[in-house]
């Protein structure tokens, strides 16, 4: 390995990834702080907050891996300085997930009926969530448009606006909470339901100031955003949702994948699921530095193979990988170290503490494969090759990880059943295979390359209009 070019490469992914990561950390804090406020009420209202986002949480964050195609396209678009085509598609964009967050209030109001029925849940515990799900769902437009100019500001390599926004959406959560969980300055004391209306005002509150950043950023108007009004054009739209399609399903697989195995757990006993919901909430924390990593590193590759410097897109993509490894070194030293502290931070029940920190031992492994993984997803979206994602990530997670964990974890197959200990084998299985396949699948991308440098991987995601 050539070190100077490593610690070159390295310093322009980590000033990209850092402002990611920052914001990534203070979403996932919003969530903590809805947890927290709501809790004070009582136990039902936290219960309500906790369910409400089990189910809001899939929904969103498919949308979110859909709009994720933007920083592709628009970071091989910049790179080639067809800025033009990044406006028009960036408005193709937008109507996709305008569509998509208005389709989400209708399915709120088609579903409700039909599911309700089924919740049967005791005292007040239906009622706070059906209302947390009504309101939260008219700040969904609001996301799905901030979601766009936040892609299209990082597909521009700016990630700063993403870091500013998501300080001020914090700054909105706490105060909102506390007006509408509360009861105060006139509104009514609604109890964890209120995180759903603060929330959505939060939604649009990033949604709103980040149209004016992108409006008054000398760097985000280079490409002309505000200059020109662009329609629908299907055509544009189709090849957009090809691309993203492939990275919301794979997105949604990944997420699916610990949901179902913790639904899975419940008859191991709450204790078992406790410290299985533990280990997998700070796993996630810690999920978040190679995701940024994975962020950053689509955007240089995409701009790399836009400018046709398919060695920088290589050497971006392999060094990205060591430098997640090297800091998985260091979250992985940190996990085993302090593992039984991190644990009693969540639960003050020995068995709790115990299993979660046991569980943790195992996290430590798959923190490596999962690093590979994610960060060679990165760069696959880089090379705008996504339908390989989600054929990976399926197998990987659904056939293989899922497969082997259902085997050890709840049969006497192969070894007595080991319960939670075979799920988690099951992930580090899992992740491994879909970090060799990634790996491997990136590769043969950049073989593709190197044997014709004139011409992107001719795969059915590169759409005629993006071939750079």
């Amino acid at each position: 390995m050539n070190l100077p070019a490593f610690f070159t490469h390295s310093k322009s992914i980590l000033k990209l990834t850092y402002p990611i990561l920052i914001a990534q950390l203070i979403q996932n804090l919003m969530g903590f702080v809805d947890i927290v406020m709501a809790g004070r009420v009582s136990a039902e209202d936290l219960a309500a907050v906790a369910v409400a986002n089990s189910i809001w949480l899939p929904l969103i964050l498919t949308i979110y891996g859909l709009i994720m195609a933007l920083a592709a396209i628009v970071s091989q678009l910049a790179g080639a300085n067809k800025y033009p085509e990044v406006a028009e598609q960036t408005y193709q964009t937008a109507w996709i997930s305008l569509a998509l967050g208005i389709s989400l209030i209708a399915l709120y109001y088609v579903a409700t009926p039909l599911l309700s029925p089924m919740f049967s849940l005791e005292g007040n515990l239906e009622t706070l969530i059906l209302d947390y799900l009504a309101y939260i769902v008219w700040g969904a437009p609001g996301f799905c448009l901030y979601l766009v100019l936040r892609n299209y500001a990082e597909g521009l390599s700016y990630v700063k606006p993403t870091m500013i926004i998501s300080i001020i959406g914090l700054l909105v959560n706490i105060p909102a909470n506390y007006i509408f969980i509360y009861g105060k300055l006139g509104a009514p004391a609604l109890g964890g339901a209120g995180c759903g209306i603060a929330t959505a005002i939060v939604y649009w509150a990033m949604f709103i100031s980040m149209l004016i950043y992108c409006f008054r950023s000398s760097i985000l108007k280079q490409a002309n955003l505000f200059t020109r009004f662009y329609w629908p054009n299907f055509t544009h739209i189709k090849n957009i949702l090809g691309l993203g399609i492939p990275i919301a399903l794979s997105l949604l697989f990944e997420v699916s994948l610990f949901a179902i195995v913790a639904i899975i757990l419940v008859p191991f006993g709450s204790q078992v699921v406790a410290s299985h919901q533990v280990a997998l909430n700070f796993t996630g924390l810690v999920f978040m530095v190679p995701l940024s990593i994975a962020m950053a590193t689509t955007i240089k590759v995409g701009y790399a193979i836009g400018n046709k410097n398919y060695q920088q897109a290589k050497d971006y993509s392999f060094y990205s990988v060591i430098l997640g490894l090297l800091l998985a070194c260091v979250t992985a030293i940190l996990t085993v170290v302090f593992r039984e502290q991190i644990a009693g931070i969540y639960s003050r029940e020995l068995p709790v503490i115990e299993l979660a920190a046991s569980l943790m031992l195992l996290a430590t492994i798959y923190q490596f494969s999962d690093t590979i993984q994610v960060v060679s997803a990165g760069a696959l979206r880089g090379y705008k090759d996504t339908k390989s994602i989600l054929y990976i990530t399926f197998v990987s997670y659904w056939l293989i990880g899922l497969g082997v964990g259902l085997v050890l974890g709840i049969t006497d197959w192969v070894v007595p059943k080991m319960g939670p200990y075979g799920f988690w084998i099951g992930f580090i299985i899992g992740l491994t295979a879909a970090a060799v396949l990634l790996a491997w699948r990136l590769r043969v991308i950049q073989q593709r390359l190197e044997q014709n440098k004139d011409e992107l991987p001719p795969t059915k995601n590169n759409s005629p209009e993006f071939e750079l």
